[in-house]
C-alpha cells in the first residue's frame, strides 16, 4: 500500500473526521513509529508504519458499525467536550466500537444524525463537492412572506459568503409563527439558522428530518438504529468512484 496523508489514514481507522485528525496532528497526539509528527501533510504507510494516537495503535480492520440517531436538544454533536457536556456519544453507550457524528448539529437544534467508524464514507457524506441533501423543519416567529422565502430559494449572502439555492416548502403560517421544511446542499456552521437571521426570522426550534435520502422514520429522541446493509450500499453508491 502506498503512502497517504496521516489525517486520512486515522479518519479511515474510524477514529474520528479529517479535520478532528488534523488537530490531534498538529497538537503533536500522533506519532508514526514512535516519533511525534505534528506537520500536515506528513504521510505513512498503513502496512509499514505503526502510528498511534494518544499512545494507541490504530487498527484498520475494525468492524464497520452505522447509526442512525434521533438527537435532543442539549447534546453536542462530538465525541468529547473538555467542558463536560453531555453529547452524542452518551446516547449509543451500548455500542462498543467507537463511533463518530458524520456532521454536525449545534446544542440547541435536534434530529437526524448518523455515527459511524467508517472514516471514508463519513467525509464523501459532509464534504460539500458531493451536495448531499438535508431537510430541516424549522419554526420561526411571526409569519414568513413570500419575499423571504424567495430570498432562500435564491440564495444568501453571508459572511462566509453566499449560500446556494435552497428548496423551500411552507408548512404553516399565522402572524404568530410559520413552520417550513428547507433542504440545502452546503454543511456551513449554523448555515439554516443563519440564513433565516439574514431575512429577519428568529428561529424557535430546528430538527433535522431527513439525510441523504434517510429519515427519522421508527426512531424515536434520543434513540438510534443501526443502517440496513441496503441503506449503507446506497450511501456508497451517492459517493462512488469519487476521491477527496
Amino acid at each position: 500500500m502506498s503512502e497517504e496523508r496521516l489525517q486520512k489514514l486515522i479518519s479511515r481507522a474510524g477514529l474520528m473526521s479529517r479535520r478532528e485528525a488534523e488537530n490531534f496532528i498538529v497538537a503533536g497526539r500522533v506519532t508514526v513509529d514512535g516519533k511525534v509528527v505534528s506537520t500536515l501533510g506528513s504521510r505513512a504507510d498503513a502496512e509499514k508504519n505503526k502510528i498511534c494516537v494518544d499512545g494507541k495503535e490504530i487498527k484498520f480492520d475494525a468492524k464497520k458499525i452505522y447509526l442512525l440517531l434521533n438527537k435532543p436538544e442539549g447534546f453536542l454533536s462530538t465525541a468529547k467536550d473538555k467542558r463536560g457536556c453531555p453529547t452524542v456519544i452518551d446516547l449509543v453507550k451500548e455500542i462498543s466500537e467507537r463511533v463518530y457524528p458524520c456532521g454536525r448539529l449545534d446544542l440547541n437544534s435536534s434530529g437526524l444524525i448518523l455515527m459511524t467508524n467508517d472514516g471514508e464514507l463519513m467525509n464523501k457524506l459532509i464534504h460539500p463537492k458531493f451536495k448531499i441533501a438535508k431537510t430541516y423543519r424549522v419554526k420561526v416567529e411571526g409569519e414568513i412572506t413570500a419575499e423571504k422565502i424567495s430570498q432562500l430559494c435564491a440564495g444568501i449572502e453571508l459572511e462566509d459568503g453566499m449560500t446556494a439555492p435552497a428548496e423551500i416548502n411552507l408548512i404553516y403560517a399565522d402572524k404568530n409563527s410559520s413552520t417550513l421544511e428547507i433542504t440545502i446542499r452546503e454543511g456551513r456552521n449554523r448555515q439554516i439558522r443563519r440564513m433565516l437571521a439574514a431575512v429577519g426570522c428568529n428561529v424557535k426550534k430546528l430538527t433535522r428530518i431527513k439525510f441523504a435520502g434517510l429519515t427519522l422514520e421508527g426512531v424515536e429522541i434520543g434513540k438510534y438504529r443501526r443502517l440496513t446493509a441496503k441503506e449503507v450500499k446506497k450511501l456508497y453508491k451517492m459517493v462512488e468512484g469519487e476521491k477527496i
